[in-house]
């Protein structure tokens, strides 16, 4: 079985620890933010524990099989492009155990202690982190090569604006609600274990139905891109394309390709002594690291576009090409389609390149190469379940009795879910990885201050230091655990 997939027994443990590693990550992810996303009905007695956390994690598993995939691979841009490219090289194999022990490390620590965290963020700091350690390594990087800049500062941006998002519309939401809505059973807390009206029950269960789904439609893709990512590198040959592309989307990929490489051939300096494609690999390679352009670039990428279109050219089905050639498309293809998305970003694609249509050429190619097969969405979203399930209860009590000095109101939760589900959609839509915990529970806070009901300051101050803390300290503990794996399996278990 391992020969036909064209690996060896110590690759194939990798392989499952790897997958493991990132199971493990959503499983603990579902302590987190799932939790918040059943801790209103919770507190509003508008459904029991086990009813909550089951119908949440139904609808997870519902957000994460019509995701998109746009934030998973919005994650996987983050991660330092040589890396990516050889993930399943021992340096691969310490990248993913790296970012993924010391998110998993992180996220229990502060879920041990009841406080809201944000997965993203642990997961994030955590890349950064390898990123840093990797170009400290390299000895032909400069520090903090390698490192997505650019992505980085548009996933911090949507990190930082969402909390502030969740909290001030939360708040005008519940002030609007009191303005317009003059149903004084709305805006009471529930007494005693007594579940509220039929008609405001329907409401919260509403709301966390739609914080659940946009839940496991945003933060469900982040392990999902890690696990594509890993089955790439490892398993090429079933994993390195999407093998259900039609004959037509082929033909016109191909089509693009070929267009693409004329309009390069017009550029000047690309003609003469072009490199081989070994050096145009590295020469791109090294571009997406900088982001300087240079004169050789455009050069190297009109050789690793010629290779899509020689591999695209009269190809019907990709199940007929053979698995190193799959790989091959690949790579040039990965390489390609991020070169032009940081030219087309920086407005650098020189004068005869017709910039709308290399925007469709590389939104064809991530189609080709960006895909996520169903039985990984399925895991995801078992492991997301499975561990609110568990650990639902910490996270819980926090949202739901120390946030605010009263108890929650039945349109104070409403409130803050309707606003999460808004904000967290928004970010899907565009592809950013945003904090559920984040929004949710500065939407809380936001109702609570727009109530006049007060926060008890103890716990905002735990929970804004644990925010300040989450990424300098998962920087600190991915790039100490990349050294550390890089060590173990190059020297204990021999990979390479």
């Amino acid at each position: 079985m391992l020969s036909s997939l064209g690996i060896d027994l110590p690759t194939a443990v990798l392989l499952v620890l790897a997958i493991l590693l990132a199971l493990s990550f959503e499983f603990v992810n579902g302590f987190h933010d799932t939790a918040n996303a059943v801790a209103t009905v919770i507190y509003t007695h508008s459904l029991t524990p086990t009813q909550a956390v089951i119908w949440s994690g139904c609808w997870n598993l519902i957000g994460v099989l019509l995701s998109s995939g746009a934030v998973a691979f919005g994650i996987v841009a983050l991660l330092p492009v040589e890396l990516v490219i050889n993930v399943g090289s021992g340096a691969g194999f310490a990248m993913v155990f790296a970012l993924l022990l010391s998110a998993i490390v992180w996220n229990l620590g502060t879920w041990y202690l009841g406080l809201p965290a944000s997965s993203s963020h642990t997961l994030i700091g955590s890349i950064v982190g390898v990123g840093l350690m990797n170009s400290l390594m390299s000895p032909d990087g400069a520090f903090g090569d390698g490192v997505n800049w650019v992505k980085v500062a548009d996933t911090v941006k949507a990190l930082v604006v969402s909390p502030i998002v969740g909290f001030c519309f939360a708040g005008l939401l519940l002030l609007a609600a009191k303005a317009l809505l003059k149903r004084k059973e709305l805006f009471q807390a529930p007494e005693g274990g007594k579940p509220p009206p039929k008609w405001i029950r329907a409401l919260l269960v509403l709301t966390c139905t739609g914080v659940s789904f946009a839940h496991g439609s945003n933060d469900g893709q982040k392990g999902m891109g890690l696990i594509v990512l890993i089955l790439v590198g490892i398993v090429p040959a079933t994993f390195a394309l999407n093998l259900g592309s039609s004959a037509e989307s082929l033909h016109q990929l191909s089509a693009s390709a070929t267009q693409f490489s004329a309009s390069l051939e017009q550029v000047p300096g690309t003609r003469p002594a072009k490199p081989d494609e070994a050096t145009a690999h590295q020469e791109l390679t090294q571009y997406l690291r900088s982001g300087h352009v240079k004169p050789d670039t455009f050069a190297a990428l009109g050789v690793a576009n010629a290779g899509v279109a020689a591999r695209l050219a009269h190809v019907n089905d990709l199940t007929a090409l053979p698995g190193a050639e799959r790989r091959a498309l690949r790579l040039d293809a990965y390489l390609v389609s991020e070169s032009l998305t940081r030219l087309l970003k920086a407005k650098a694609l020189p004068a005869p390149v017709d910039e709308k249509a290399a925007t469709s050429y590389q939104k064809a190619l991530k189609g080709l190469t960006n895909f996520i097969p169903t039985w990984v969405k399925v895991a995801v979203a078992l492991a997301l379940g499975l561990g609110t399930m568990i650990g639902w209860k910490r996270i819980v009590v926090t949202v739901g009795e120390k946030i605010g000095k009263a108890h929650l109101t039945y349109a104070q939760g409403a409130s803050a879910e309707l606003v999460a589900f808004a904000t967290i959609q928004a970010a899907d839509v565009l592809g950013l990885p945003v904090s559920t915990t984040h929004i949710l529970s500065s939407g809380i806070a936001g109702t609570m201050v727009a109530n006049g009901s007060g926060v008890q300051r103890e716990t905002v101050r735990n929970i804004l230091l644990t925010w300040v803390l989450t990424l300098p300290v998962c920087v600190l503990l991915g790039a100490a655990l990349f050294g550390a794996s890089l060590l173990f399996v190059l020297r204990v278990l021999g990979a390479h």
